[in-house]
This record gives structure tokens, sequence and C-alpha cells, in this order.
């Protein structure tokens, strides 16, 4: 009779996968980021910032409405033409004077034969000169350009708003990944980190997980402002805005992971925090320099039309040039492809670079012998 032979059990450990092994990298750059203080306070800053912002601007909006004015009947027909008055019709001068003296109007314009100009403007205490400028006498004028100062008004504003954001986020989340590749390196926790996983995986997972961050926090704020645009009643100024903030989140999107890529592989050149000087300083300057550009050369169609297919300022440009009507249907999506191709070509010598980097410890691994293999 044959013994059955002992069977020997072994127990391995699973194999992760690649888009488990980036994941897994994601998480645990998303659980550091939510779990600091400073990640937490400066989100809730720049949604506060943002809400005071859409607050201000609905204010300035509404401060600017119509002055009520009352008129009698002779005089209705003067004012009717002039905008920014709403005129109340009134019999006589003492119903005037009551209107004035109650505060319902700021001011009333009545008949008086005795006057040069055949009215007398009646007030509590000053005129509104406004409605003195109205009256008065003066020189036919034909504006060529009427929209030119409110546009270039409002291009200052949106160069800001963009600019700042598309600035603050790429600061926020893109020097942290160069910090916390560098600390990697210098605790030695990279040595174990690549013993796991490849490094091209790893900075798949920071990348993946900042820009996650990244994203959320710009959602967050155009839902914010979105909120406070309705609420506050500047519903025509969001129709004209949404459009483009939809194209600055999709550019936003790709520039960040663009960014991140070459934070990450900035941070593998240096294996002390004393060191990243010399490789940040490029990078900020990058995400710094479109900002300025929009503010300085907003009202330049020559300048912005080739920063809208630059990939560092696209995000920044394009959504302007879009709420203006300056760029055809075409433009965003040519401006797209050519920051799609931009991200390819930076994230595999991104990879290139952390790959052949992250390992050399001591000195700053010069960047030629980092492309090299």
């Amino acid at each position: 009779m044959n013994t059955p032979a002992a069977v020997r059990t072994t127990h391995r450990t699973p194999t992760l996968t690649t888009p488990q092994s980036i994941w897994l990298v994601a998480e645990r750059e998303l659980g550091a980021k939510l779990r600091s203080k400073a990640f937490l306070i400066s989100t809730a800053i720049l949604v506060i910032g943002a809400l005071a912002a859409v607050i201000w601007l609905g204010f300035t909006a509404s401060s600017s409405g119509a002055t009520p004015v009352a008129a009698t009947p002779g005089v209705v027909s003067q004012l009717e033409g002039a905008p920014g008055f709403e005129v109340t019709e009134v019999a006589d001068r003492a119903e005037a004077e009551e209107l004035v003296s109650s505060g319902e109007v700021d001011a009333a314009v009545v008949s008086d034969d005795t006057s040069p100009t055949g009215v007398t403007v009646v007030a509590e205490s000053e005129a509104p000169s406004s409605l003195v400028a109205a009256l008065s006498v003066s020189p036919t004028v034909d504006l060529l350009d009427p929209q030119g100062e409110s546009e270039e008004g409002m291009r200052y504003i949106l160069g800001i708003i963009f600019g700042l954001v598309f600035m603050m986020a790429a600061m926020t989340f893109g020097t942290p990944i160069t910090q916390s590749v560098i600390e990697e390196k210098q605790t030695r926790v990279v040595e174990i980190l690549i013993s796991a996983i490849p490094a091209r995986v790893l900075l798949a997972g920071k990348v993946l997980g900042n820009t996650i961050l990244a994203i959320g926090q710009i959602l967050l704020l155009i839902a914010v402002a979105v909120i406070g645009m309705i609420v506050t009643g500047q519903t025509e100024f969001l129709r004209g805005l949404g459009a483009p903030m939809v194209w600055f989140a999709v550019f936003f999107l790709f520039g960040f992971i663009l960014l991140a890529a070459m934070f990450a592989a900035a941070g593998s050149l240096v294996s002390r925090q004393e060191d990243s000087g010399p490789t940040l300083t490029p990078l900020i300057y990058i995400t710094m320099i479109p900002y300025f550009l929009v503010i300085f050369f907003g009202d330049n169609p020559l300048v912005m039309g080739i920063l809208s297919y630059v990939p560092f300022s696209a995000a920044v440009a394009m959504p302007i040039r879009l709420f203006f009507n300056e760029a055809g249907w075409w433009e965003p999506l040519l401006s797209l492809v050519v920051l799609l191709a931009s991200c390819v070509v930076v994230i595999i010598l991104g990879a290139k670079i952390y790959e052949n980097s992250l390992l050399r410890m001591g000195a700053r691994v010069k960047l030629k012998d980092a492309l090299k293999s």
C-alpha cells in the first residue's frame, strides 16, 4: 500500500500589478497631504479668498446701479434718454422736495423759468455730479472703442485670477514633491521603496497623487466661485466665464502633470534639502513667468496668441482669449494637443532623470549625467 506523499504548502506574497503599485504610492501621497495642517489651512485661505473676490465683484457691480431722481413733467423727457438714472415723475416742486427730504430720491429736477437752463436741481446737501453732468451742455463725442477701458480692466482681473491660481497651485503642490523626493533620498527610505517597486512606478504614483489633490482644489475653487456668483446675482458674468473656467481646469490638469514630473526629477538630482535651490529656481521661474506675462501683455493680441500655445502659459492665456471671443473654436483644441505632446516628452525625460539619479548620493547630479543611460 502506497503512502501518500506529504504535501508542502508555501505562502507567497501577492505581487502587485503596475497600476496597483502606482495607486499605492498615490494613496501614500494623498494621506500625507490630507493630514498636513499647512495644506488644510492654505486650502481654506484660498476658498475664503475666492469667495471674498466673488462677493467684492458682486458688490462693485451692484454699487454702480441707477441713481434715483424725481422730475416734473416738463423735465422727464430730458432724463429718460440719459443712462444711469431711475426717474420718478412728480406733479410739482413741492412733491419733488418732499421725496428728496424723505430720502426716496437723491435729487430732483424741476422746471424753472428763471433759470438760464430752464431747470433747477434740488438736493439735500449736494447734487449728484452725474446728474449735473447729464443736464450740462456738452459736445457730441463719438467713441471708436466704447468698451476699451472696461475690457482692459476685465483682462487685468482675469489675468490675476487665472494666473495667481495656477501659480499658487503649482507652488503648493510642486515644491513639496521635490522636498519629498529629497527627504526619501536623505533618509535612505528610497532604497527600500526601489527594492519593492520600480523607480518609474514611484514617480508615476507621486505625480498622480499630487495631481488629484491639485485638480481637486481647483474644482473646489470653481464650485465656490460659481455658487458665489449665483447667490450674488452675477449670472450674466457667469455665463460668459463658464467655458473659460472649464478650459482652465482642462489645461491646468495636463499643465500640472508636466510640472509635477519636472519637480520630481529636480528633487532626484540632489541628496540634501540645502542643495535644492539651484534645481528648484528654474521651475519657480517657469510657474511665475506666465502670471506676469499675462498681467503685463494681456492687451497685446500677438503676445497672448503666442502664450496660448506655450505649455506653461496656455492655462492662463487661452481662457482669457476665449472669454473675449478672440480665439477660434479650433485654437484651444490645437493648444491642448501641443500641451499633451509636451507632457509626453517631459514625462519621458523626467522619468529618465528620476530613474538615473534617485540612488546617487552625495554631490548634486549634473543634468547631462542624469540623462545618460
